[in-house]
């Protein structure tokens, strides 16, 4: 019998890991139909954070709560409770910014005004729960705000030259003339998963390599988002060259002001949902993402999956929505690219679930 861990991450905006996972078994089942299946669907901090936790973790609690989404708009999400430990004796809450100031909630981009307000109401109301550790995931940010709008849905202050509370969003950096942190609330343990190194500012900042994708297009424009965080940091008497300060537009030195270490996304998912023990007796681990291309390999689920399945001597196999011509597939005894399978992107991102399910089939025969 033929044992298999199935660990994929999302397929960004098309299919959750935990939906990915499921239709890659239907699919080797339909070859194998004497497989034994672990499910243990992944993330590494951005969107899907809180659904691989939800399906991992027994007695996780979802616990709704609404919050001003990225456009300020209401919207009805979700925090994790996972149950109490020896070391987190009032549970640990799961909130990620996917789900709360998220890019896919936006209808259209809104580079200036798009904050992370909801985020940090969502905070606040695992923190109203007085849980004893809280993991955030900070991927698929809408904005760059620099984590403002979260800070102060904690009880900050961003006070312009007249001593009132700048604008939202990227549009009030450049008014920010003071910070008053005496009303933010006290941090517990907080673990920060994130897949991106970057700095705050400068070449490879939060302005220059993330904005343009969420809509700072215009050179002056990234230059003035740049020079915004850059004073922000000063503000907040924070090093702006710290690695992983620039992930989500600068909500990971926000996080780090608040008390946060930043920790590997994957690698931190792996550990809290037991992915290594579950892994320790597989004979296959397949793994995947909405896109396997060269940056895959610097610390994203599929090339930290393969790794972990090189270490119990399992076969690692990757299934993608596309598979790039600068990836590294050497990592893998097999792959199946989605595009492939259905003929175009267009085709695979249409119906995601039935080409998952081919490219399953296709990784058992490939066994």
């Amino acid at each position: 019998m033929t044992r298999v861990v199935l660990a994929p991450d999302s397929f960004k905006g098309t299919i959750t890991a935990a939906d990915a996972a499921a239709a890659l078994a239907e699919g080797w089942r339909s070859i194998d139909p004497d497989a034994e299946f672990v499910h243990r669907p992944m993330a590494d901090g951005g969107e899907g954070t809180v659904a691989a936790f939800a399906a991992a973790v027994p007695g996780a609690t979802a616990m709704p709560v609404t919050v001003d989404g990225p456009a300020g708009a209401r919207i009805e999400t979700s925090w994790l409770l996972l149950p109490a430990t020896a070391d987190a004796p009032r549970g640990t809450a799961v909130v990620d910014l996917g789900s709360t100031s998220g890019i896919e909630l936006l209808d259209e981009l809104r580079p200036w005004d798009a904050d992370t307000t909801g985020f940090g109401q969502a905070i606040a109301a695992a923190l109203d729960h007085d849980v004893s550790r809280l993991v955030v995931g900070i991927g698929s940010s809408a904005s760059t705000d620099g984590g403002t709008g979260m800070l102060s849905a904690l009880g900050a202050r961003f006070l312009d030259a007249s001593g009132e509370p700048v604008a939202r969003g990227a549009r009030g950096l450049a008014g920010i003339v003071s910070v008053d942190l005496t009303g933010l609330r006290a941090a517990p343990e907080v673990r920060v998963l994130t897949d991106v190194t970057n700095p705050l500012t400068g070449p490879r900042g939060a302005a220059a390599v993330f904005g343009p994708q969420k809509g700072l297009v215009a050179a002056a424009d990234i230059a003035d988002v740049d020079q915004g965080l850059g004073r922000l940091a000063g503000l907040l008497d924070i090093d702006a060259t710290l690695p992983g300060s620039g992930a989500a537009g600068g909500t990971g030195a926000a996080l780090v002001v608040w008390g946060g270490v930043l920790a590997p996304g994957a690698a931190e998912v792996a550990e809290l949902i037991g992915l290594a023990a579950a892994i320790a007796d597989a004979d296959v681990v397949i793994t995947g993402e909405g896109s396997y291309d060269g940056q895959s390999g610097d610390g994203k689920v599929p090339s930290f999956l393969a790794s972990l399945a090189a270490a119990a001597g399992a076969r690692a196999m990757l299934a993608a929505g596309r598979i790039t011509p600068d990836a590294d597939t050497a990592l893998f005894a097999a792959s199946a690219s989605l595009t492939d399978l259905a003929g175009s992107s267009d085709a695979a991102i249409a119906d995601p679930a039935r080409w998952l399910v081919a490219a399953g089939a296709a990784l058992a025969r490939a066994n």
